[in-house]
């Protein structure tokens, strides 16, 4: 396990999912946590349940990520209430599908703003708060790489921002040692995509290991990425999509 006792992380949408298992990982590795949900208070709550019960301090934020205000609020909130922040995962997502003909501008300004503002915002208030060894982790998505099948333009196009993010902070922020990296999962069996759903089999094709991967298996290499093992790992765009990009 990565040590990290002592650090304070912020993971947005970590009241389910992938999001879930990053806080869960990371307070089980010794960190204090602060999740935001939009809407999932009760989710939310189980999982500071689980953090605490861990021995770790932890704190639910409601905020939306489609409202910069909100998730701004959301890095200054995790400060205040755990002292400090070490670690931001910027995790909170959708996945709109459909052709793309079909996308309205309201579902492209609201997509952009979940998947590529939220992250550049919340990295902005974060960043006076990071020290020396500080990290930014975004968990992006493998078909922002490669696109095997229609309907995703949208979803690949909010993703792929992420790339350019992460490669120019890794520059700006460095020379004060704050790392900044991109975690591209694949099929990952969470309720948004779940393992035995109806368009599982063609996804679990689509990979070399022949299946889909578990939220706790993108946790840890968010965790490897927030721990000491990730000191010099910047700039990096990292997938674990069991081999689908191969």
């Amino acid at each position: 396990m990565d040590d990290l006792t002592g650090r304070v992380a912020l993971v947005t949408g970590g009241s389910r999912g992938i999001g879930a298992a990053v806080a869960l990982r990371l307070a089980r590795d010794g960190a204090d946590v602060a999740i935001t949900y939009r809407s999932a208070a009760d989710q939310a709550a189980l999982v500071v349940k689980e953090i605490e019960q861990l021995g770790r301090r932890a704190l639910a934020v409601q905020a939306d990520s489609a409202d910069a205000a909100a998730v701004g609020s959301a890095v200054d909130a995790a400060v205040t209430e755990l002292g400090r922040l070490d670690v931001l995962v910027n995790n909170a997502g959708v996945f709109p599908y459909g052709p793309f003909e079909e996308v309205t501008l309201d579902e492209l300004d609201r997509t952009l703003a979940i998947h590529a503002r939220a992250a550049f915002v919340a990295a902005q208030a974060a960043s006076p708060h990071l020290g020396s060894d500080g990290r930014i982790i975004s968990i992006g998505s493998n078909l922002a790489e490669r696109v095997p099948f229609p309907g995703i333009a949208l979803y690949a196009m909010s993703k792929s921002a992420l790339l350019g993010l992460t490669r120019a902070l890794a520059r700006e922020l460095g020379p004060r040692g704050i790392t900044v990296n991109l975690v591209q999962p694949g099929s990952t069996d969470t309720d948004m995509n779940p393992a035995d759903g109806d368009s599982a089999e063609h996804q679990r094709s689509l990979t070399a290991l022949g299946r889909y991967q578990t939220a706790d298996e993108v946790a840890a290499t968010v965790a490897h990425l927030a721990g000491p093992g990730g000191r010099t790992i910047t700039g990096a765009s990292l997938l674990v999509d069991a081999g689908t990009n191969a």
